[in-house]
């Protein structure tokens, strides 16, 4: 069947809370307590072990068959206008994310800013001043760079993950 990588990651998601549902399902029906002079087959719960197992392994061949294609599809596609292929861009979409909550921070500094008086045992009467050791102005530029080569980049990637098919045999 053919899949844009949202669907296929909707349809992985979908898979892997079906596992999820037959183990919390098994973990709540293959052991039973019955009380001492109670008919243990009355308050037995159904449970099929081997029907289980059998589902369990076919969801997880289903989830590797899934996985496998998202990793194929993400090494070989290439987002446009970057580049990269999505797993680059996975990858480099938390580093300008790191990036940028950084500079954030640096373009917001005072290029001298007066220091909390009376930290760390020191008396009132010292005032102390923290100076930016780098231009807050190029902080601010690169800023802006690194915001519009984010913004960017998760517009592309958003665009192919929503157009871009690929093919899953299940």
């Amino acid at each position: 069947m053919k899949y844009t990588s949202a669907e296929a990651a909707k349809l992985l998601r979908k898979l892997n809370e079906e596992k999820d549902n037959i183990l919390t399902q098994e973990g709540n029906t293959r052991e039973f307590l019955a009380a001492m002079g109670e008919d243990i087959e009355s308050v037995r719960p159904e449970y099929d072990y081997a029907a289980t197992q059998k589902n369990l392994e076919e969801l997880d061949g289903k989830i590797r068959a899934v996985k496998h294609m998202i990793n194929q599809f993400n090494v070989t596609t290439e987002v446009p206008g970057t580049g990269m292929t999505i797993d680059q861009v996975l990858i480099r979409i938390p580093q300008l994310t790191a990036q940028k909550k950084k500079l954030s921070m640096m373009q917001s500094k005072l290029p001298k800013q007066r220091e909390n008086a009376g930290m760390f045992g020191r008396s009132n009467t010292v005032i102390d001043y923290r100076y930016a050791n780098y231009d807050i102005a190029a902080a601010k530029t690169d800023y802006e760079r690194v915001s519009e080569e984010l913004a960017t980049i998760q517009t592309a990637l958003d665009l192919v993950n929503s157009t871009a098919i690929m093919e899953i045999e299940l």
